[in-house]
């Protein structure tokens, strides 16, 4: 039976990730902000993953085959702007450098298992080239990114100078039931939802031109799990390779519960806190890698969505 650390166990792929591993009968430790749980159900203290001895430890009694690092600190382009970026650096280095680098160093030291890192389509920025891979030059444009793109840079040290099996999955944007309520995905859904139950009559969106490339994010998961299980590290992409604009979301959601999205949405600009810029993920390395592509559309993902929101 192989043994796994999910960091970031509370979020949306922290979750998806837990009862996937769970489901292949791997034993698993989640560690979340508030609580650790393992995959028998109990729970206990919290660990502070920027104390490096509490890493060393848990890791050591672990003895993981697979550390799945994912926590991060958010910011949705439709969110309240931070106003503090000092505050919001170092939290944001906190937990997407310095609690990484703690688990590299436990894991380099037996030296065996394996380190996958979230990271985010973010990291490139403003692009000069569509679709973005595996070569396009990284230069984030905020603090999330920033960090991201510094454990990524991490994850190849570590892979270069102590042989760590670390490897990145560059994540384009991925939905579920789960995801927060403040990402566009979740404000439609619910949005569609709150509608039709008559609780609402206008959905305010930021940006109705805005390309996406979304996907599903139990693919991205399985992403995830495929990547970490490869002999050597490196970094991935992980998207669908196809961009649909927000006005298309809103129109299947509306579609699908019986609704003309005209009658109901709403476009306001100055919702948005920062500037637009349209990605789009080429995952063909990763495709060559494991076989992994997505198996579920862009218009079934916003249909689950719809119907999720309907009974939350």
């Amino acid at each position: 039976m192989s043994n796994a650390i999910i960091v970031g166990s509370e979020g949306q792929d922290g979750r998806l990730l837990f009862d996937r591993l769970v489901g292949d009968d791997w034993n698993v430790i989640g560690i979340g902000r508030q609580s650790i749980r393992d995959s028998s159900g109990r729970e206990s203290g919290r660990i502070d993953i920027r104390d490096q001895a509490a890493v060393f430890d848990l890791v050591s009694i672990a003895s993981p085959d697979a550390v799945f690092y994912l926590p991060a600190v958010h910011q949705s382009s439709e969110g309240a702007q931070a106003q503090d970026d000092a505050a919001l650096l170092r939290r944001s280095w906190e937990v997407h450098v310095s609690g990484l680098v703690h688990f590299l160093e436990a894991i380099a030291n037996p030296g065996n298992g394996s380190l996958f890192y979230a990271s985010s389509s973010l990291v490139f920025g403003d692009p000069d080239r569509t679709p973005q891979n595996e070569a396009t030059p990284i230069r984030p444009g905020n603090i999330y990114a920033i960090t991201k793109a510094a454990g990524m840079n991490l994850c190849r040290y570590y892979r270069t100078h102590r042989r760590v099996r670390a490897s990145s999955g560059i994540l384009f944007n991925h939905e579920s039931p789960l995801r927060g309520q403040s990402f566009v995905s979740q404000k439609i859904a619910r949005g569609v939802a709150a509608i039709r139950a008559g609780h609402q009559r206008q959905l305010v969106l930021g940006n109705l031109e805005a390309e996406v490339d979304w996907g599903y994010a139990p693919d991205y998961v399985d992403a995830m799990v495929r990547i970490s299980a490869l002999p050597v590290g490196d970094d991935y992409v992980i998207a669908t390779g196809k961009a649909h604009t927000v006005q298309e979301f809103a129109a299947i959601a509306f579609a699908h519960a019986g609704l003309e999205w005209r009658d109901h949405v709403v476009e306001d600009g100055n919702l948005l806190t920062g500037k637009y810029h349209s990605r789009v993920g080429d995952a063909r390395r990763l495709r060559d890698a494991t076989g992994w592509k997505p198996s579920v559309t862009f218009a079934d993902m916003v249909r689950r969505l719809v119907d999720a929101a309907a009974f939350q």
